[in-house]
């Protein structure tokens, strides 16, 4: 049990680090910008694709602590790397936009729970 609870901290970090990163890329972008810079769309669908496969090896038991849709950070990373095709840059700059802070934030307050 405490392997998994070390594994989970672990991947906790990497996905903090992902939504960093992710903010620091797109830090005083516009959407325009965005969406005009293949680099930077590809740069963000690997982060987000980091934050999926992490989310994948945390406890389930600590997910279950907090309240958040943690299914569709999993189906979000299952389109990156299955069906890329699908995705529209335009609904990614949304989720950047207004989910990444709520994940952030989730993120965060795990990390302190941590320390506990």
């Amino acid at each position: 049990m405490k392997d998994e609870v070390k594994r989970s901290h672990e991947r906790i970090l990497h996905i903090a680090e992902g939504i960093k990163t992710i903010q620091q890329f797109t830090k005083g972008r516009t959407e325009k910008e965005y969406l005009a810079d293949k680099m930077l769309m590809s740069a963000v669908l690997f982060e987000f694709s980091v934050i999926g496969k992490a989310i994948n090896h945390v406890d389930e038991t600590i997910l279950a602590k907090y309240d958040y849709p943690w299914r569709r950070i999993r189906s979000f990373r299952n389109l990156i790397a299955h069906e890329y095709f699908n995705i529209l840059p335009e609904a990614v700059w949304q989720i950047i936009e207004k989910d990444l802070l709520d994940l952030d934030k989730i993120i965060t307050q795990m990390l302190k729970d941590f320390k506990r």
